[in-house]
């Protein structure tokens, strides 16, 4: 839906389709919009010919002052479109109008995910007609200030009624990734999740080749068996974790806790400096095995939603 032509001005402004030689602007527009809590190269934006991704930019004369992102959430979320806003909020409105003007069809709602304090777009979500339907939670842990002698105890006591941790490796037996994929998929099913912290769906294989590819696991065994896991993703000096899982039969022990811990001790060690991790306000254990890690909450992010009209049918004559 990359029409060449331009958009009437809307509220003073220009609109159009992205194009290539918009990309450093819009780069900066929309690591501005986060603050700078990401970096975003000009070369992640490219022209797309795929009719379900959809970018228009505001100008204000010659200038890109605000850019709209329109795409699919994700295969985990199949009904939502996601609405992505940076730069001029006054730009906003006319953008979002554009958009549903040519929406795709095939979907029931739209979702928007900002952080709390992103006022520009809390403001416009709020403004038009969106609902606060979901939020979500951030964490941070400075590793140099890590220690994990406080879990010691623990550890020991744990080990005591037959627990151990370990760092899985990649040539792993063929039962410890079934198995661990069993445990992953328990995890997904258990734990409360909402369109932002719900992952895209993995098979087998593809959860093991990610996790040689790019990640770092620790499982807790018991008797052998393996009963809890967490994945640590390194990127750069930062670790990024996610998938913390305990089997159902052996929760409320602090089986979490320590394999973070551990995971945590493991990345310090190999020269990381800092942790993050995330996930919906609604998990509550995993919050509290956080705050005893010393992870440091973030501002929230909230996940908006609207429901799209579904297209009107020509009436017909009942005569």
């Amino acid at each position: 839906m990359n029409d060449s032509h331009e958009h009437p001005p809307g509220g003073g402004f220009t609109l159009r389709p992205f194009q290539n030689a918009d990309a450093p602007a819009v780069a900066r527009l929309v690591t501005d919009s986060v603050r700078g809590h990401w970096t975003y190269p000009p070369e992640r934006f490219r022209e797309s010919a795929d009719p379900l991704r959809r970018r228009l930019v505001a100008l204000a004369g010659p200038e890109v002052v605000a850019t709209a992102h329109l795409l699919p959430f994700g295969d985990a979320t199949p009904d939502a479109l996601r609405l992505d806003l940076a730069g001029n909020g006054a730009a906003f409105t006319p953008l979002y109008l554009a958009h549903l003007a040519g929406l795709p069809p095939g979907f029931s709602r739209l979702l928007g995910v900002t952080r709390e304090d992103f006022g520009e777009q809390m403001d416009f979500f709020a403004a038009a007609g969106f609902r606060n339907a979901w939020q979500s939670w951030g964490a941070h842990l400075e590793l140099a200030d890590f220690d994990f002698s406080p879990f010691q105890a623990l550890e020991e006591r744990l080990f005591l009624k037959g627990y151990e941790v370990e760092q899985l490796s990649n040539d792993a037996p063929e039962a410890d990734w079934a198995a661990l994929y069993a445990l992953h998929g328990r995890g997904l099913a258990d734990a409360p999740r909402n369109p932002t912290t719900t992952p895209e769906p993995l098979t087998r294989a593809g959860l093991r080749e990610m996790i040689v590819r790019e990640e770092a696991v620790f499982v807790v065994r018991w008797r052998g068996e393996i009963v809890a896991l967490t994945r640590l993703t390194p990127r750069g000096p930062e670790v990024e974790s996610e998938n913390t899982v305990t089997h159902p039969d052996h929760r409320s022990r602090g089986l979490a806790t320590l394999v973070k811990a551990r995971a945590l001790a493991w990345a310090r060690g190999q020269g990381r400096l800092r942790a993050g991790t995330g996930g919906t306000v609604l998990n509550l254990p995993m919050l509290r095995a956080n705050t005893r890690l010393g992870y440091r909450v973030e501002r929230m992010w909230v996940t908006w939603e609207r429901g799209l009209a579904p297209p009107s049918t020509p009436a017909t004559n009942s005569d």
